[in-house]
């Protein structure tokens, strides 16, 4: 199962050039060194975004929790980067009960 309205998926910019590829956060800098292996920067967020998009939201989901205020999915796939470099990467996304489009 896919997750649903994919195509329609919010991805939150801050968080991904604010958290994930940030070497300053207090959280995101020990995953900053991760991504930047597969070639993603702070600077080229968006490309990472639409590798995101491309190579995770068309995979099989896998419902984590429910909750009252919606639902946590998780994709496990392989994410092939900028330099080439794949690494199997798990990402989380949650569709609110209220919205028809998922966030990231």
């Amino acid at each position: 199962m896919q997750i649903p309205n994919a195509d329609r998926a919010a991805i939150d910019p801050v968080k991904r050039h604010g958290y994930l590829l940030s070497r300053s956060h207090p959280v995101g800098r020990f995953k900053a060194p991760f991504f930047n292996a597969l070639g993603y920067s702070s600077e080229k967020w968006c490309q990472h975004e639409a590798d995101r998009r491309s190579q995770h939201l068309s995979r099989d989901v896998t419902l984590k929790s429910q909750t009252p205020y919606g639902q946590n999915y998780s994709i496990r796939a392989m994410l092939i980067g900028p330099s080439g470099s794949s690494a199997d990467v798990v990402s989380v996304w949650f569709l609110r009960t209220e919205r028809i489009s998922p966030d990231s």
